[in-house]
């Protein structure tokens, strides 16, 4: 800003402030003139607001094709008229170069269409050979590639068959996990059943009483041997479910960025968790050094010093017992239970939360007393208090029943049945059905008993349109594609045949009626068993609702249509 003076009268001056704006550009020359007289120069004056601009119209106005465009210049002549000169009085034309030209057979015109025809048949008939040897070839190659294929697959059966049996051998040679010993008691059954009905019908007298006392005496030696397997699987399974436990705790914070990147983020009690892990892996290792094991117990000793309490104390003492014992040389194998010891309590330490912040939502054990009385139920066979997750519930049960572990002790001891295959069958069913998402939730409400049920009583353990029996190879999928999966819409197949079942658009078209009919029985006698679920009934009208709805509306489609023949 700066002040001027303005003559606003004839004798009488106003202050004025003027507001200078600086361009942010240069302005252009406009011309102007000089004073002849004085010699100012003088420019013209410009505008201070800025230049409208022009709105885009969307194309470009200035190109380098247009400005660089290449020209050619091509002439172009009319024809000449031409004559023909002949000889006359006066010209001579030589002939030396004519030819003389005799007129042939006169060829009529259906003389000419008639060898237009043979001409074009001909050539029909070589094309034809042509095609047809072209096409035999081709049937000859797709014939080849469909024994190439059919025998690969043979191949790639046999191999999978194998390593199926290959598989289960490892199982059942080195059980692991409870569907381990569940193969090894159902082949205990199996054998059993045939080496007794073997002996009755070979032996009889005091020979058969014999024969069964010895039999009954492998029984138990065997069953002694499975207990001896399920002891040593049950201490590697609980070392690795306490890794998995402490790695689950250590594992940082991740969640997904706008961009579909992951995000990771350690906090204080991550890391707190990451160095409990470590330690704990550390004194649960064998066979190291006496130095490494040295400085892993002093370790130890810092870190549980922190929290002054009975255990911790109880941990500090065997700590130095066991580097006493160490300094006076001792054996590692007399050192076995106090390193035991030491691992199990500092294992309770590390569950304490004020110790380790994330392991409190990991316990199965609440730490709040009074969520203990939540969903807690009675067992009557083992007379414990357990909570819900421990029962095995089936759909159509009213009360609650054995707890899980009563189950399996019963089972080992009288049926020995293996679940395994239906157990395989439902999870592949729920897989398919959450790929859908079509919030489908009556295969998740289905159980395990209620699925073998169906599976034996209902479809009779083999597929609807092969009756191939082995439940290995068989899944459960929609007969429906466009509803839900419940009980009355499924149907049991092999794998090729539900993936080519589940690529049908209309079932009438694709099956008979007969096996239609077949299917829709078999629904029936579903929905009659699942009728008497409580928590069944409700899907169960809904769907009868929605097909009443939808056989309604065809038959009113249908009426509409015959109106508007008539």
């Amino acid at each position: 800003f700066f002040g001027t003076s303005i003559l606003t009268d004839s004798d009488s001056f106003q202050e004025v402030a003027v507001k200078i704006v600086r361009p942010t550009y240069n302005k252009p020359f406009l011309g102007g003139f000089v004073n002849m007289g004085t010699g100012v120069e003088f420019h013209h004056a410009g505008s201070q607001t800025r230049c409208k601009k022009r709105p885009n119209k969307g194309t470009q106005s200035f190109c380098r094709e247009t400005q660089t465009v290449w020209e050619k210049n091509k002439l172009q002549q009319t024809r000449n008229t031409t004559s023909t000169q002949m000889t006359k009085v006066g010209l001579y034309v030589s002939n030396m170069t004519d030819k003389l030209i005799s007129p042939g057979k006169y060829i009529t015109a259906e003389e000419y269409h008639k060898r237009r025809l043979e001409a074009v048949i001909v050539l029909q008939k070589y094309f034809r050979r042509w095609h047809a040897i072209n096409v035999v070839q081709n049937l000859r190659e797709e014939k080849k590639l469909r024994l190439a294929w059919e025998a690969q697959e043979v191949l790639w059966k046999k191999k999978e068959k194998e390593e199926k049996f290959r598989r289960e051998y490892e199982r059942k040679l080195n059980p692991r996990t409870k569907e381990d010993f569940e193969l090894l008691y159902h082949d205990l059954e199996l054998w059993m059943q045939e080496e007794t009905e073997r002996i009755n019908r070979t032996l009889t007298g005091a020979e058969r009483k014999a024969a069964l006392c010895a039999l009954l005496e492998q029984e138990a030696q065997l069953i002694a041997c499975f207990g001896r397997h399920k002891l040593n699987a049950s201490e590697e399974n609980q070392h690795k479910a306490i890794l998995h436990l402490l790695d689950k705790c250590a594992q940082p914070k991740r969640w997904k960025a706008y961009d579909g990147k992951i995000t990771e983020m350690d906090t204080q009690d991550t890391l707190r968790a990451r160095e409990l892990l470590e330690i704990y892996r550390s004194i649960s290792t064998k066979g190291i050094p006496k130095d490494e094991r040295t400085d892993v117990l002093l370790t130890l000793r810092c870190t549980v010093k922190e929290h002054e309490c009975k255990l911790t104390q109880e941990i500090v003492e065997l700590i130095d017992r066991e580097i006493d014992l160490i300094s006076r040389g001792m054996k590692e194998c007399n050192l076995e239970g106090l390193r035991k010891r030491i691992c199990t309590l500092f294992l309770q330490y590390i569950k304490i939360p004020e110790v380790n912040p994330k392991v409190a939502g990991l316990l199965k054990v609440p730490q709040d007393p009074l969520k203990l009385y939540k969903n807690v139920y009675f067992c009557h066979s083992c007379e414990n208090y357990l909570p819900s997750t421990e029962f095995l519930i089936p759909a159509n049960s009213h009360t609650i029943g054995r707890c899980r572990s009563c189950y399996k002790l019963d089972n080992e001891a009288r049926r020995r049945e293996s679940y395994l295959k239906y157990r395989l069958i439902l999870e592949n069913l729920r897989k398919s059905e959450a790929d859908y998402q079509d919030d489908s939730k009556i295969v998740f409400l289905v159980q395990l008993p209620d699925l073998q049920y169906m599976i034996e009583n209902i479809w009779n353990c083999q597929s609807a349109l092969s009756a191939w029996g082995e439940l290995y190879d068989l899944v459960m999928v929609r007969w429906d594609k466009q509803h839900e999966w419940s009980p009355w819409n499924t149907i049991l197949l092999t794998k090729e045949e539900a993936d080519a079942h589940l690529k049908l658009c209309n079932l009438q078209e694709a099956y008979e009626a007969a096996f239609v009919f077949g299917i829709k029985q078999k629904h029936i006698r579903a929905k009659n068993y699942f009728a008497q679920i409580p928590a069944m009934s409700s899907f169960l009208h809904r769907s009868q609702a929605n097909a009443s709805s939808y056989k309604t509306h065809n038959s009113s489609m249908k009426f509409s249509e015959v109106k508007e023949v008539h």
